[in-house]
């Protein structure tokens, strides 16, 4: 049996014209795109036609994306830089209680420059109610954060919904979403979201790693996390990664002509995926809401037994997947996000996450439907927490 890579969240394969639109940029395309002479002439062009590839995708205009190295730094430069711009009209964010380290830790870091952040909790299935938002909000709020899908549990957040309680209540506030496990897999469109802020990566969806991007409306002013030259019109300085940005230009574009096919063709492989776990193997538990969910993941939580040691054995038999966020797999803890939708804490250590991509096959899905039964036995029979025979 060949490799299934079943871990598309972490990171997906660079799609071959990615590769390719990239090459020149790596040779004869040297130069600084902030020179003036002919050197940075090709590079800058280039950058600029993956501003509008990348804006197109989303709803926006060209102006309004500036090139990160990575959807955290984008998180980072969202989080910070907003609420350091605004800290003289107020002190106080609010944050769902799933969101990304990269939100959840720029927040703690906040808090010991005497900010006060408020995490708004999330029902079983990982939905953010609109509601709970709008009465976290105090006259002294400057920030919301909500992402617009869990990277961990699949669940995607009604943003929207979200974005149009927050203004009803308090028009000033500044709602950020981090998109990142959404770009490129599903329909985004900073407009119909209602959002001052979107976070993206190019590795979510076949562009190459090291690049990101952040949505900035038009009219919003945050304050720089990086400080030197004027690149990004200053609110980014640094050489850019030009090969990686001209890579995440053509992803985008990659992306937003083929998003309605790739999600009918992920669904019913996700559905398949989750019901044969569910059915096939006792005490697996499914996390995220059931169909209000990325096309491609599927998070379960499997009783009795740990996560990295299912991990290891599926790894062992050509299967690649995840235990929880790729952030904190290693870390060896109970995921933040499980924990936040009531998940036991011994259950949690359970967590296997699969989520699929455009290479897979319905025989992928049956393979892994096949691999993991005796696994998760063989690791039962070992357990001292399991009683069946």
């Amino acid at each position: 049996m060949g490799k299934i890579y079943f871990d598309h969240a972490a990171t997906t394969p660079i799609h071959p014209q990615v590769v390719e639109a990239m090459l020149p940029y790596l040779h004869e395309q040297y130069g600084n795109p902030m020179s003036l002479h002919s050197f940075g002439e090709g590079p800058r062009e280039a950058m600029e036609g993956a501003r509008a590839q990348v804006a197109a995708l989303i709803g926006a205009q060209p102006n309004e994306i500036y090139f990160t190295a990575s959807g955290s730094e984008a998180n980072n430069m969202a989080v910070k830089g907003i609420a350091l711009m605004n800290r003289h009209k107020g002190q106080h964010l609010v944050v769902s209680a799933i969101e990304h380290q990269s939100v959840l830790n720029a927040a703690q870091t906040l808090e010991k420059l005497d900010f006060e952040v408020t995490q708004v909790p999330v029902d079983r299935h990982g939905l953010v109610k609109a509601d709970d938002v709008a009465a976290a909000i105090r006259d002294d709020t400057t920030l919301v954060s909500v992402m617009h899908a869990n990277n961990e549990i699949g669940t995607i957040e009604p943003v929207a919904e979200i974005a149009r309680a927050v203004k009803e209540k308090t028009p000033g506030v500044i709602f950020h979403t981090d998109a990142v496990a959404t770009v490129g897999t599903v329909p985004v469109d900073v407009k119909e979201l209602g959002v001052d802020l979107l976070s993206l990566a190019g590795s979510q969806f076949y562009g190459p790693k090291g690049a990101g991007a952040l949505f900035i409306k038009r009219g919003t002013r945050l304050m720089p996390l990086i400080d030197g030259g004027i690149q990004e019109r200053g609110r980014r300085a640094g050489t850019e990664n030009v090969p990686a940005i001209v890579g995440l230009g053509v992803a985008a574009e990659l992306a937003k002509e083929s998003l309605v096919e790739r999600a009918e063709r992920l669904i019913p492989l996700r559905d398949r995926l989750m019901e044969r776990l569910t059915s096939e193997i006792d005490s697996v538990y499914l996390t995220g809401h059931p169909t209000t969910r990325l096309p491609g993941h599927v998070s379960v939580c499997v009783a009795f037994i740990e996560g990295e040691s299912m991990l290891l054995m599926l790894d062992m038999q050509g299967v690649a997947a995840s235990s929880g966020s790729t952030c904190t797999s290693r870390a060896l803890k109970a995921s933040h996000v499980l924990m936040a939708i009531g998940v036991d804490v011994a259950l949690a250590q359970g967590s296997l996450v699969f989520t699929l991509g455009d290479s897979n096959t319905v025989k992928d899905v049956d393979d892994v439907a096949e691999i993991l039964p005796p696994i998760v036995d063989r690791l039962r029979q070992m357990s001292p927490l399991y009683k069946g025979n």
